[in-house]
């Protein structure tokens, strides 16, 4: 419980966000400010697989106090309870945020794509501090409200992008920055990690039938907000469920967050002008496995505005995954035979930078950049940061209102994959595809009876 002298501090500080919250000096202030004598009391939905990764580096924060625990797997939740044995459990995040909304200020949300936005919402309505894993929500409308919540409340936020606080990412921010590659011409992203596509995407369709779910599984929580499907085993729950429509974002929206983050915090963009996407055939020509199914394969290309920072008045970022790869021009920049499976490649009018994913970015030419040195940057731990930032000592690298327009146009590009082989104009404000009705049907979803938040 608070005491008065701190419950009467907070009234005054929400008094002043109510009156002063359209001002952008206030984004992510938090509404909770430690003493030194009171924990961030912390509870976490979802602690298998990612979510236990997470359970583990908050436990790690010595101010922090894990208060209590959710999971819809009773065999994940007992595992988890060894490690907080203090906290309360639960199999429902509803019944958590209820029986628990005054016993803690902050929350981290781990469970499947689709049901980001449900947990990750309503606990920002409660004026709970989110860390949300990426990509943040499953469609673009629900990116766009979690934002305008996040920044509304004056919550702490910060999205799974945990890559995003390391030196690689930072020092990659920090050159594209200061210009040693001159004006940007074209960026190319790509995830081709090898083993992907067979280990998380199914060719489909869905086996017909199913199985009744086991005992320690609650099938229809795990569901959510999405159409309540047959169980079947290996293919949707603990891991698997990135390959299908209803429940994850495909390979771009579960590791694109993490390859374009650097180029967009760096070259300060903003919202796409168009988007479009080139699938495998095999997925295309398959209106089964296109109404299910994501595809194993994906070339992405949106069309951004320039800026100060850009050779033109527009340039162009590209995705490659699965069979889809970066030009041989390109790797040859840095190496055709060494090229990183999973890396951001900026190409500018005087040289180039390439960002591997969680490695030392490079400057090329190597010859000509050998006198840049590394900067000198603390060590960070993402998830530490946002136990900081809702201590009231610093603010998050991955803050909703950074993190949400470059997840919108990711997700955007989950759109596009849908629609094949069609350019998508985007109207960012009015959150309109003008040229395509039927792809503007991808920007929402109708929810689950009893699901809605």
């Amino acid at each position: 419980m608070e005491n008065n002298s701190h419950s009467d501090s907070r009234r005054k500080f929400l008094a002043t966000t109510a009156t002063l919250i359209a001002s952008p000096i206030l984004l992510n202030i938090p509404a909770f400010a430690g003493t030194p004598d009171k924990k961030l009391r912390h509870v976490c939905v979802g602690v298998g697989g990612m979510g236990r990764h997470d359970l583990q580096r908050f436990i790690a924060h010595p101010e922090v106090e894990i208060v209590a625990i959710c999971d819809v797997d009773e065999e994940r939740l007992k595992a988890a309870a060894e490690l907080v044995p203090g906290a309360r459990q639960y199999t429902d995040w509803r019944k958590l945020l209820k029986e628990e909304s005054k016993n803690f200020d902050s929350i981290n949300v781990s469970v499947p794509d689709h049901n980001h936005f449900a947990v990750a919402y309503s606990a920002i309505k409660m004026g709970k501090h989110v860390y949300c894993q990426k990509p943040m929500c499953h469609d673009v409308s629900e990116i766009r409200k979690l934002t305008e919540a996040a920044t509304k409340a004056g919550i702490v936020s910060q999205l799974g992008t945990q890559h995003a606080s390391g030196k690689g990412d930072r020092i990659g921010v920090q050159w594209i920055k200061e210009g040693h590659i001159g004006k940007i011409k074209k960026v190319y992203l790509c995830s081709n990690r090898p083993g992907a596509t067979e280990a998380y995407r199914f060719p489909g369709p869905r086996p017909a039938g199913g199985e009744t779910p086991p005992a320690t599984l609650d099938w229809e929580i795990w569901t959510g907000t999405a159409p309540l499907r047959p169980y079947q085993p290996a293919i949707y729950h603990p891991s698997k469920w990135r390959a299908w429509q209803d429940f994850g974002t495909g390979w771009s929206g579960d590791i694109g967050c993490h390859i374009f983050d650097a180029v967009w915090k760096g070259m300060g963009l903003k919202a796409p002008l168009s988007v479009h996407a080139r699938v495998q055939e095999s997925w295309e020509n398959s209106p089964e496995r296109r109404g299910d199914t994501w595809p194993q394969s994906n070339h992405i290309t949106w069309v951004f505005p320039g800026n100060e920072m850009t050779e033109a008045d527009e340039f162009t970022v590209e995705w490659f995954d699965g069979e889809f790869y970066p030009p041989e021009e390109v790797r040859a920049l840095f190496s055709l035979t060494d090229y990183p499976a999973e890396s951001a490649m900026l190409v500018g009018t005087e040289g180039a930078l390439l960002i591997p994913h969680t490695k030392m970015p490079v400057l090329l030419p190597a010859e000509k950049f050998q006198q840049v040195a590394n900067p000198e940057l603390e060590e960070r731990d993402h998830y530490h940061h946002f136990v900081d930032a809702c201590l009231g000592k610093t603010k998050t690298e991955s803050h909703f209102a950074q993190s949400g327009p470059m997840t919108e146009a990711i997700i955007l590009g989950t759109v596009a994959i849908r629609v094949p082989q069609k350019t998508l104009e985007w109207n960012s404000k009015k959150m309109k595809i003008p040229n395509s009705s039927e792809a503007e049907e991808y920007l929402s979803r109708k929810y689950r009876a009893g699901w809605d938040v």
